[in-house]
């Protein structure tokens, strides 16, 4: 994507009709444009069927359609795998294709690092470089498109970055991806997760974002959630909490992901389960138990298989839906930043 140039992957569908106004064609033709781009993945525009030679020219000349450098894949034994994607300024970010029971979730990026600080993340080690644009987070997906020659079924905006700290440029991407004449994804199959921005979460209710909503909880007192996520000595949980109950019933009762993070010795004891059992009393959510996917440096270990089993068993107990997902990838550091923490390391050697 060259600065010069807007990047066709970042416009909406009245954008794309402008464009063909602009170029002198029908308007009818920006919906080739949203099926061929958006659907089908296509980035030469002279691939692209069915539109008028004029109109190929005119975006040729007007329009950037390149996608990012794949600088590095890998891929697991379990059918994870991971890329490593320079934008048009170098800047690197990583986005992870999991592949499950006959779907495909595309795990996306929406910064260059990220400026929250939770000291058990990778990421947040190299610190905030900058926002990427609702276009660059859409080249993640085409560019997945292209390599994996499978289009993602599900998408979580919970790779590299926090999404709701770049929360213009993430709304104008989901909207882009769930426009039903465009990208189509069901809104239902999109979730964004944040690390608690309160403000932003009430922003998200009153727009009506078309997604579902993840928050990665991780503590069950203010003590430990302060230490390993610094955000919450602004936003604490009794604020966090109050705030997703409004959401929810904002939203029609729609449902929330809560995100639990398990660090052996820091917040995976029966009273921590117990007291997350409190805090969630009576609300419609399903509870993702994250064992830590531990990585070289890291001063956090992960619990043993013995301790989420009886932590889970807690929260089932409680009438609670709780899930343990394991660490895909974990032979293929695909824990966020590790993949382009390990190419850096390699050129620097």
């Amino acid at each position: 994507m060259h600065e010069s140039k807007p990047s066709i992957f970042g416009m909406s569908r009245n954008e794309l009709i402008a464009l063909c106004q602009q170029a002198g064609v029908k308007t009818v033709h920006a919906e080739t444009l949203l099926a061929e781009i958006f659907r089908k993945g296509k980035t030469s525009l002279s691939d692209m069927t069915g539109l008028p030679r004029a109109l190929q020219d005119w975006l040729q000349t007007h329009v950037d359609s390149s996608l990012p450098q794949l600088l590095a894949r890998q891929r697991s034994g379990d059918g994870t795998c991971k890329m490593l994607l320079a934008m048009h300024d170098g800047r690197e970010v990583e986005s992870v294709l999991i592949p499950a029971a006959g779907r495909l979730t595309q795990c996306i990026s929406t910064q260059v690092g990220c400026a929250i600080g939770c000291t058990f993340c990778l990421t947040a080690t190299a610190g905030l470089v900058r926002h990427l644009s609702a276009a660059e987070m859409v080249m993640q997906i085409v560019s997945a498109q292209q390599f994996q020659q499978q289009r993602p079924r599900n998408l979580v905006l919970m790779g590299m970055g926090e999404p709701l700290h770049n929360y213009d440029q993430v709304a104008r991407f989901l909207h882009i991806v769930t426009d039903p004449k465009g990208m189509a994804f069901s809104p239902n199959r999109v979730t964004l997760s944040t690390a608690g921005l309160v403000p932003a979460i009430r922003r998200m209710q009153q727009d009506a974002l078309p997604c579902n909503l993840a928050v990665s909880l991780n503590a069950t007192t203010d003590e430990v959630r302060d230490r390993i996520m610094p955000i919450n000595r602004k936003y604490p949980i009794r604020m966090l909490m109050h705030t997703v109950r409004e959401y929810i019933a904002q939203r029609g009762g729609k449902r929330v992901l809560i995100e639990y993070v398990l660090l052996a010795g820091i917040n995976d004891t029966p009273a921590d389960a117990q007291r997350l059992c409190a805090l969630l009393d009576g609300l419609d959510c399903t509870v993702n138990l994250l064992p830590f996917n531990a990585h070289t440096g890291s001063a956090f270990a992960r619990p043993t298989e013995d301790t989420v089993s009886a932590f889970r068993n807690i929260l089932v107990q409680a009438g609670l839906v709780a899930v343990v997902r394991d660490s895909r990838g974990r032979d293929i550091s695909a824990a966020c930043g590790q993949l382009r923490t390990e190419i850096s390391q390699r050129k620097q050697a």
